[in-house]
């Protein structure tokens, strides 16, 4: 049983202009900004009959509906799904995530995402900054998208990598096919990418609002008889769908990107042919640079075969 409750911001509220997760700790001082994080990005608050994010600024005339749910509809719990680890040490873990896994809860995925698996595998061995639905999670990656990408074990730790993913000391290497025929053996997109007006489901290069995004990419090999390129990219920014975005926005969409593609699939990749291939970051326990690479999934060779006999 959910508990519905309704609040109109008001003229001269103190809390006009405010994030709407730290404008419903002043309603509500009991609770934590990682409660109201967590049950808005499960849809139980809306403004103006619209469900927003937490960093909506609230404004005057809103009205704010909160739907608070039941403590056990928040709890998240472990789950035995086997996780493939490239690196693990006291303070951090690499994982390499498969294809159609989400990294954290999120509706319609409260059992199955590398959260769950992480829990079973590492108990309560996992940092807590970023709330009870994201334990340990200091970055992500797509749903679709494989590869590496770091757990953290305590606070500490997750304080020093999120500084460094901050201020761009984190190596990012991806790799990826593409549709059509890169030119230039290397190239540089650089942009801003912000949420698309026209569908929030998408982000969109140079919008209002939008946050620098670099992206370096190098081809690897191009097949002339199928009309495809296969590339890696090296982010120097690591804004959401960054690599997604900026190859559709040059006209080469992934290859398997439904969303910012054309729809069709005939590999059936299901999903974008893109992989986190290594990752290189300072180890928090002792400041010495490592980098821990994630082989290349199975559906990568496979595709390569294709697209060669073709």
């Amino acid at each position: 049983m959910q508990n519905k409750e309704l609040k109109i911001i008001k003229e001269n509220s103190k809390f006009i202009g405010e994030r709407l997760d730290k404008a419903l700790i002043g309603f509500y001082p009991e609770k934590s900004r990682n409660f109201f994080q967590n049950i808005i990005d499960l849809g139980n608050v809306s403004v103006n009959g619209t469900p927003k994010k937490s960093n909506y600024r609230i404004r005057e005339g809103d009205e704010i509906i909160i739907f608070f749910p039941e403590e056990k509809d928040l709890e998240i719990l472990p789950a035995d799904i086997p996780i493939d680890i490239l690196y693990e040490d006291c303070d951090v873990v690499v994982v390499n995530k498969p294809k159609n896994m989400v990294v954290h809860p999120a509706p319609g995925h409260f059992d199955d995402t590398l959260v769950n698996a992480l829990l079973y595998y590492l108990k309560d061995d996992l940092s807590t900054i970023n709330g009870v639905r994201r334990p340990g999670i200091v970055h992500r990656i797509d749903k679709d998208t494989t590869g590496a990408l770091i757990v953290c074990k305590n606070d500490k730790a997750h304080n020093i990598i999120a500084s460094q993913i901050k201020d761009h000391q984190v190596k990012r290497k991806y790799f990826g096919f593409v549709k059509g025929i890169i030119k230039e053996d290397d190239g540089r997109i650089e942009s801003t990418i912000g949420r698309n007006p026209k569908n929030r489901l998408k982000m969109a290069m140079n919008v209002p609002g939008g946050k620098i995004a670099i992206t370096n990419y190098h081809v690897e090999e191009r097949f002339f008889s199928q009309n495809a390129t296969y590339m890696t990219f090296e982010l120097q920014t690591g804004r959401t769908h960054q690599i997604r975005v900026h190859m559709a926005g040059i006209g080469h969409p992934l290859m398997g990107d439904l969303l910012y593609g054309n729809g069709k699939d005939p590999y059936h990749l299901e999903g974008q042919a893109l992989h986190a291939g290594k990752i290189g970051f300072i180890r928090p326990s002792d400041g010495k640079y490592i980098e821990v690479d994630a082989p290349l999934p199975k559906y990568f060779e496979r595709l390569s075969e294709l697209l060669r006999k073709e």
